[in-house]
């Protein structure tokens, strides 16, 4: 690998803190190309290339961006090209999902052993894996916390005091005394149990470097005496038979997942849940009724205790998220491997492109502002698929895979966003004001105030003693000025629909009892909510059981309304799912019922939708008492008859049933040719216009110096630490005995004068200090970015720091010019080894986007 490349990617990361100032969108020196309501190109079209050959269709000018990872090599050979940039982004996380489900009787699933589980902690060559599988394109992981997310300071004393590392002789030990245990022998370097070879079915995918990790991991398994089976499979098979079928049938006991990182989340409430707690639905079973399910209560309860907010402030907050991580590691279902940068291709003329912290270049904000100067036609956009068989384009139980998402984010515009640098959430197509009275007191619910009574199958007044913690007012205004994509205004009636659809599928007995999965996993969200309030034509009261340290995580939560697609065409799909019972939400209803789970591109889905919506018109039918709120009727006949008509005309145009209210409408959509095109959405009202969403390069944070780490005996350390970067600046400390993982001591350095900090070891605790060296961990960060640099120092008695060696590699998200590159952040004077960090986390599997959804897919990782 390129000494320059590596050098430039030195990232761990490390992270903490107490509160961020948010910075609006910035010009630097960007010129948006026109002032126009909606985006900066016309016209982008979306194509599959494999990633074997995308670095050549680049090249030969099919595609002007590839937002899927180049291997390493394909990037290394793009550095002569002055036509293209490659950008790094710390984008994408791989693990291995165990499968603990218990044997039938007379039969043994070694990994139902949690012995076994944490012994095969020690056979996965994570260093391997990082520099020669991703030639050094990638961190280790031991948590579901990667060393680029902002928790991992919460979980960092946990990390570091942990002996977990590549060791296949204790591994070997572990295994032999669980599987002795359990009764099994070994035989011919198997083993066996009655008389019966243990083989394990590992399932393993192709597309990218997770085919490497297979097989290094399978001859480790087998050194352990497992004989296993390697199953090659790509996304549409592998995520079949992973998630949808029952763990009990054994069609799998492990598999390589991927997942691609989104928005970065400054507090992590989602991502935890998702890969360690089995209520939310991520976690063996996935909560589908009729499987066996992964249990834990001690997860569940710590797990719902850091997403609802049960906490007194941010040092609570912290333990239940180390609690729940140590938990999680002890259990071993999940198996975390390394995070990867990607390397994400483009021209080097393209403008606009904003580098997510996380993400890069293949963020929400991108696409809304990329374009060539001097042609705003047409931007040609690749991606390693645009369609799978696992694919479903539906805003309630689908939009599982980062494939779907890459264009689904362009075609609609959420109430709320993440900064890309910060990671906290922020106003988007909705303002907020936030209320609360927490922890510990209530505020009063209006009496006018209103819940959905799903056994009524209507809205009704909360009693009169109803309380909740906190009350967000939401402003729709700026979705109200526009229209949906095909022509109708997007009024209070598109955000009432989606809250009454959520409540409906979660408390409705016969609805909760079709899409168990999305029910199951909601509830506990939807219990908080204490009811709502219209107080004018623009604005919504939320009432909610949850407060957060920082407000706008409060808002974030309390956004339960997705306003992402017409409430007749929700209203379409509902009865299709539950009336009809043609199709389903979710993969997994969709397999028990034997149905299909609806995908509004594909034209088989978008007709039924299209059917339903002609018996709605010709019956006059609107949902029952949805609209009926508090005596005053948000639709009128004439209104739903206006409705109905133009998402029929829509259908008559387009051949599918993607409508929504973002940047660009969905103009075409070609599953066999893998093919998609979106189309610049100008509506007069639409409330942005390039410049806009522009936020650029996150700006830089860098230690510039470390003096005065070295210990003599009978004194102790005094280090002075430089700091350089934007906004109030910090830096926290871990002193550590290498030798013994002991973490002697650890906190907040002392702040001096500006940017710098002081760290003291006492003469009396080194006086108790016996071995020779010592590890010193600074992390600095800043109030403005979600982004640390972190320095190792070598501390050795009677001597000044000494040079440590080089650190694995991983990225922050950084554009890396294929000509001349300049070195990053690397060794530093004195010996010190310096870090970039950046710090955030990602997004989904199955979740409810109409409400749920959006909160979890936010925070939660994608399957790629």
């Amino acid at each position: 690998m390129s000494s320059n490349i590596a050098k430039r990617l030195l990232v761990l990361a490390l992270a903490p803190a107490l509160f961020m100032v948010l910075s609006a969108p910035s010009f630097q020196d960007y010129a948006p190309p026109h002032s126009e309501p909606g985006p900066a190109t016309d016209t982008i079209n979306f194509s599959a290339f494999d990633v074997g050959i995308a670095s050549r269709e680049l090249e030969a000018g099919a595609m002007d961006m590839y937002i899927f990872s180049l291997k390493t090599p394909a990037a290394e050979a793009l550095q002569g090209n002055p036509d293209i940039t490659v950008y790094q982004a710390p984008a994408s996380t791989t693990s291995i999902v165990l499968n603990p489900a218990p044997a039938r009787e007379g039969e043994l699933n070694p990994l139902s052993i949690r012995e076994v589980r944490q012994a095969i902690q020690y056979v996965v060559n994570r260093p391997f894996i990082a520099q020669e599988i991703y030639k050094g394109f990638a961190l280790p992981m031991l948590t579901h916390v990667s060393p680029s997310d902002f928790d991992y300071l919460t979980v960092y004393n946990l990390a570091r005091e942990s002996r977990i590392s590549y060791d296949p002789e204790l591994a070997a030990d572990m295994v032999e005394g669980a599987m002795t245990e359990a009764g099994a022998v070994m035989q011919d370097g198997f083993w066996h149990f009655n008389e019966q070879r243990v083989d394990l079915k590992f399932i393993v995918r192709t597309e990218d470097e997770r085919w490497d990790i297979g097989n290094d991991l399978r001859a480790n398994l087998e050194t352990l005496g497992f004989s296993v089976t390697l199953l090659p499979r790509q996304f549409g098979p592998a995520i079949f038979t992973v998630y949808g079928t029952d763990p009990q049938l054994f069609e799998w006991h492990l598999y390589t997942e991927g997942w691609g990182r989104g928005a970065p989340q400054r507090y992590d409430f989602g991502n935890i849940n998702s890969m360690c707690s089995p209520w939310l639905g991520n976690m063996p079973g996935w909560q589908e009724v009729g499987f066996w399910q992964y249990e834990s209560a001690e997860l569940d309860e710590l797990g719902q205790r850091v997403f609802t907010g049960d906490f007194d402030g941010l040092e609570e907050r912290n333990r239940l998220y180390v609690e729940t991580t140590e938990k999680c590691l002890e259990e071993s279902v999940r198996i975390w491997v390394v995070t990867a940068v990607n390397n994400l291709p483009a021209v080097s003329n393209i403008e606009g492109i904003t580098e997510d912290v996380i993400s890069g270049p293949r963020s929400f904000w991108t696409l809304r502002e990329a374009h060539i100067p001097g042609n705003t036609d047409e931007l040609n956009v690749g991606n390693l698929w645009v369609w799978t068989n696992r694919t479903t384009w539906n805003p309630v139980g689908g939009f599982g895979d980062v494939y779907s998402n890459d264009i689904w984010n362009n075609v609609r515009d959420t109430p709320m966003a993440t900064h890309p640098f910060t990671g906290v959430p922020i106003p988007f197509r909705a303002d907020y004001e936030v209320e609360s009275a927490g922890p510990g007191a209530s505020l009063d619910v209006p009496a006018d105030a209103f819940a959905w009574d799903a056994g009524a199958s209507s809205w009704s007044s909360v009693p009169s003693d109803t309380r909740a913690t906190s009350k967000v007012t939401f402003d729709y205004s700026k979705y109200f000025q526009s229209n949906w994509h095909h022509g109708r205004p997007i009024t209070m009636a598109d955000v009432i629909y989606p809250i009454a659809q959520t409540f409906d599928l979660v408390y409705n007995e016969e609805k909760a009892d079709i899409e168990v999965s999305i029910s199951t996993t909601s509830k506990p969200f939807t219990d908080t909510f204490r009811g709502f309030r219209i107080t004018d034509d623009n604005r919504l009261e939320v009432y909610v059981d949850y407060w957060h340290f920082v407000e706008d995580y409060i808002a974030q939560y309390a956004s339960i309304t997705g306003v992402s697609m017409p409430w007749e065409v929700l209203a379409a799909m509902d009865d299709m799912v539950f009336e009809q019972r043609i199709v389903a939400y979710s993969d997994t209803a969709a397999a028990r019922f034997n149905v299909d789970p609806i995908s509004l591109v594909l034209d088989r889905f978008a007709r039924l939708t299209r059917n339903t919506l002609r018996d709605f018109a010709e019956d006059g039918r609107l949902p029952d008492n949805v609209f009926d709120v508090n005596g005053t009727s948000l639709v009128s006949d004439e209104e739903a008859s206006e409705r109905y008509a133009a998402a029929i005309e829509w259908f008559s145009d387009k051949g599918h049933m993607i409508i929504s209210n973002g940047p660009y409408l969905l103009e075409t959509f070609d599953s066999s040719a893998q093919f998609a095109q979106i189309q610049a959405f100008r509506d007069s009202g639409y409330p942005f216009k390039p410049g806009d969403l522009y936020y650029g390069k996150p700006p830089t944070l860098r230690i510039t110096a470390v003096e005065g780490a070295s210990l003599v005996e009978g004194s102790g350390m005094s280090a002075t630490v430089s700091v350089d970067g934007p906004g109030e600046l910090s830096v926290q400390y871990v002193f550590q005995d290498p030798a013994t993982g002991e973490i002697i001591a650890s906190g907040p350095a002392q702040a001096g004068s500006a940017g710098e900090f002081g760290v003291n070891v006492s003469a009396d605790v080194a006086a108790g200090l016996a071995g020779d060296l010592y590890h010193l961990y600074l992390a600095a960060y800043s109030d403005q970015l979600s982004t640390l640099v972190e320095q190792r120092v070598d501390v050795e008695f009677g001597e000044a720091m000494q040079p440590t060696e080089e650190v694995q590699p991983t990225a922050q998200a950084e554009a890396t010019p294929t000509t001349a590159p300049t070195d990053g952040d690397s060794e530093d004077e004195g010996g010190t080894t310096t870090i970039l960090i950046t710090a955030v986390a990602g997004a989904a599997v199955l979740a409810l986007a109409l409400g749920l959804a959006l909160l979890i897919m936010r925070s939660r990782r994608r399957p790629e």
